[in-house]
């Protein structure tokens, strides 16, 4: 049933980069680059290894012969950039015993530089020029994409985004290319929207630029599928600039009507929309609550106005304090996350557009930030 399950999860993908084994990619600095092989090696890296996929099918023969292409493609996106081969094994039930069988197997695989080629091919260092206006703040919409494809959300997205911060005097400028994320290129900006992010998609170097710039004064607004991977490869964005890790979503149905409550919050994002409202979206759990971990709590979720089930019947109950949309201060930094979105429908709603725009102002600093108190 698990693995039916993760089956059902894995849909909307679609594919667009060149191919991950193209003849002599570059080899950038990018995660994971020179990691051995292993039970957290992203799924993605053993499939274009064709000797450490070997391995995978000689253990786990009859799982892989069962996902569908979509779990198992090599160029992105794809559902195998946001799981690690634990994750895999676990979810098909693969008993403990098999999995350090499998550890030990991968961990004899030699890392060959056309590996490390491969492992980096879904990253770029193409860096964008914007014609930007000199009298106003600039917002860059960032939707380079290496995991799961919300497709039409992501457009939606961009669309109220760039809507919303012409409403506030902002210019916009959108890209999907990791190039973007350098000091030259941020320093542009006054905020980074990162728009449904699926997917580990800087280099190590873009990684400590993102990092420096929000820390150093940057504002960061992340939007629903940017905190959704089972997965992640980045410590310091799961811990720091999204503050939770994601558990799941509901499948009975996916998407349900729930009462979204406007918490009374230092940022005093959305407070005019208290006490809250009604959304019909796809609604994620957290395994951590943001709150215990600093968050300012923007809106949080009514578990009873909606049913909380996910994949093969996983209880997603976070209990009464079910946050949604949080913000925090990193360094002297503003960062705000709203799990909100995957319908792109949500993108037209009025109280979440409202919501968003109140979003967008805190997080590029047109509103006081207890962050710089």
């Amino acid at each position: 049933m698990r693995l039916l399950a993760l089956l059902v999860l894995s849909v909307a993908l679609t594919a667009h980069p060149p191919s991950l084994l193209a003849e002599n990619p570059p080899m950038l600095d990018c995660p994971l680059r020179d990691a051995p092989f292993s039970l957290s090696t992203p799924l993605v890296d053993v499939l274009i290894s064709p000797a450490a996929r070997a391995v995978l099918e000689r253990h786990l023969g009859a799982v892989l012969e069962r996902l569908p292409p979509q779990m198992t493609a090599t160029e992105p996106p794809t559902f195998a950039a946001i799981l690690d081969v634990a994750r895999l094994a676990a979810m098909a039930g693969i008993p403990q015993e098999a999995l350090a069988a499998l550890d030990e197997a991968l961990a004899q695989v030699p890392v060959t530089d056309a590996d490390r080629r491969a492992r980096c091919a879904r990253y770029d260092d193409e860096r964008p020029t914007f014609e930007l206006p000199d009298d106003r703040p600039a917002v860059l919409d960032f939707h380079k994409i290496n995991g799961f494809h919300h497709g039409p959300a992501v457009a939606a997205a961009s669309e109220a985004v760039a809507a919303l911060a012409e409403e506030l005097g902002l210019a916009v400028a959108a890209t999907d290319r990791g190039g973007a994320i350098h000091p030259e290129v941020l320093a542009r900006f006054r905020l980074v929207v990162w728009n449904n992010v699926s997917g580990d998609v800087l280099t190590l170097s873009q990684r400590r630029a993102l990092e420096d710039w929000v820390k150093g004064g940057g504002g960061f607004l992340a939007l629903h599928g940017s905190g959704g991977d089972p997965v992640v490869f980045w410590d310091f964005y799961a811990r720091e600039l999204i503050g939770a890790r994601f558990l799941g979503h509901p499948m009975d149905p996916q998407f349900q009507a729930a009462w979204v409550r406007i918490e009374p919050s230092r940022s005093g994002v959305g407070a005019r929309l208290a006490p809250g409202f009604t959304l019909v979206d796809e609604w994620y759990s957290f395994v951590d609550n943001p709150r215990a971990g600093g968050a300012d709590v923007v809106a949080t979720l009514d578990e009873g106005s909606y049913r909380p089930v996910g994949h093969g019947g996983q209880d997603l109950r976070m209990g009464d304090d079910h946050p949604i949309v949080w913000a925090r201060c990193v360094g002297r930094g503003r960062a705000l996350y709203s799990a909100i979105g995957h319908r792109p429908e949500v993108y037209r709603n009025p109280e979440y557009l409202f919501l968003l725009r109140d979003a967008l102002a805190w997080a590029a600093g047109l509103k006081r930030s207890f962050c710089s108190e």
